[in-house]
């Protein structure tokens, strides 16, 4: 309950990666998919970019949003990202599901949504396909940002109060226009779990350095880190754009390099569940606008193979 209150202030103030970010990976991943894909995706790119902050916004009022877009592995001591369970059932089985909600469940919402994106393949519905591909590339970029793996989330425990949103959004909004965005293909990803949980890895490994050089960097500053920006009509305090470059230069490109695979990862996931739905023609669903009948039938008539298949596939790959 305590992080999830503190998160929600915490958003009154930043958002995950910040609007602009996330709004820009969503926007470049279409970009990675192949000739099959992106005529539907282009289509639909407006729609994929805006509504990339939607999960940001179910945060202020639906409590149960919020775990989805972090991990604590600190919760679970040294070295948890290697012995966790990587799949969600094994991980209930543990530690139980309440347990994993309040320490974050980013991994595991990722995989979720990675099968309800493939279902909305199969289903051939393309409203669920934009909004889950929407929502699937925010939690992905989440998955990218090594304060989502850690209950010092916002410094707050170091006294580094607001590096959070320094990292997120103050950087890439002042330094992205300098990053090369050309990160190649989609790829089909083997296990989308598993890759998932390489990337919180990952992701973690980094964490160190966004604390210790801010924490050094402070120490020669002090208050002169800040200043006033007008944005709208307020005047807000900000990290200065002097201190802003001083840090960003002292992470050596990282938080391009995230941005990049977040990118990337966004695509590949996209691509993963539509090659698993069985490669659908997205260009027939480009100007196709299906009642809600055809969606519903087509949904028994899933959920029917899937209660067939279940004697064959492994647990692990039981969802929902």
């Amino acid at each position: 309950m305590k992080r999830t209150v503190a998160l929600i202030v915490v958003l009154i103030f930043c958002s995950s990666w910040g609007f602009f970010a996330h709004r820009k990976i969503n926007r470049l991943a279409v970009f990675t998919l192949p000739v099959e894909m992106i005529s539907f995706y282009k289509k639909n790119i407006r729609s994929i970019e805006e509504d990339a902050v939607n999960p940001d916004r179910r945060r202020y009022i639906i409590p149960e949003e919020v775990p989805k877009h972090y991990i604590d592995l600190d919760d679970y001591g040294d070295s948890a990202v290697f012995h966790l369970p990587k799949y969600w059932k094994d991980a209930v089985e543990k530690f139980g599901e309440d347990t994993l909600k309040a320490s974050g469940i980013l991994p595991w919402h990722i995989n979720h949504i990675y099968y309800e994106l493939k279902d909305a393949f199969l289903v051939k519905d393309p409203k669920r396909i934009i909004r889950l591909s929407a929502d699937l590339g925010h939690y992905v970029a989440d998955a990218h940002v090594p304060l989502h793996t850690t209950k010092n989330y916002d410094g707050q425990l170091t006294g580094q109060n607001g590096i959070h949103s320094f990292w997120e959004s103050r950087l890439p909004e002042l330094f992205s226009d300098q990053y090369d965005f050309f990160v190649g293909k989609a790829v089909h990803l083997e296990n989308v779990q598993l890759a998932v949980w390489k990337i919180i890895a990952h992701t973690n490994q980094a964490l160190d350095s966004v604390l210790q050089f801010e924490k050094q960097l402070s120490k020669k500053w002090g208050d002169k880190k800040f200043n006033f920006e007008s944005q709208g009509r307020q005047t807000v305090k900000v990290f200065s754009a002097d201190y802003s470059k001083a840090y960003h230069q002292l992470l050596s490109g990282m938080v391009e390099r995230q941005m990049r695979a977040a990118i990337l990862m966004t695509g590949s996931i996209w691509y993963t569940a539509w090659v698993d739905a069985g490669q659908p023609d997205l260009n027939s669903l480009i100007d196709y606008k299906p009642s809600q009948e055809e969606i519903k039938m087509r949904e028994e008539e899933l959920k029917k193979w899937k209660e067939a298949q279940k004697v064959s596939i492994r647990p692990h790959e039981i969802e929902n």
